[in-house]
């Protein structure tokens, strides 16, 4: 399974490369980073967003959002999962999301445990059941 997690903290990277470790080394996840929504685009553009199971995307980024970013994927890929990620529990950013196409929203400090078992629950459900 391939994830993009899209933040603009590079600390993020070495934060779920830690967390998924077991996940990487056994084949079951890979991960593409992004510091960036452009980054990101370039990223699902020249890798094919087909391979991409999983966009992690942070709301708050200098220059293009984490919103518009997910506004852009949904537009293009309807089908493409996108969880976003915040500091910020905010209403407005949350219906944003909702009205986006956002498949998740999760705020910050992320709780792992969970995460990783909707991940993997998710990735090993038929495909015709998602």
């Amino acid at each position: 399974m391939k994830m993009l997690v899209v933040d603009d903290e590079p600390d993020v990277k070495l934060l779920f490369e830690q967390k998924f470790r077991r996940e990487i080394k056994g084949g079951k996840v890979e991960m593409l980073f992004a510091l960036s929504g452009e980054e990101a685009l370039q990223i699902l553009n020249n890798s094919g967003a087909a391979d991409v199971v999983l966009i992690l995307s942070d709301i708050n980024m200098p220059g293009m959002s984490g919103l518009e970013l997910l506004r852009i994927i949904k537009t293009n890929t309807p089908e493409q999962k996108v969880f976003m990620i915040t500091a910020y529990n905010d209403e407005t950013n949350y219906q944003k999301a909702v009205q986006y196409g956002a498949d998740d929203y999760i705020t910050k400090p992320i709780d792992f445990d969970p995460l990783k078992k909707r991940i993997l629950a998710d990735e090993a459900a038929p495909k015709e059941m998602k």
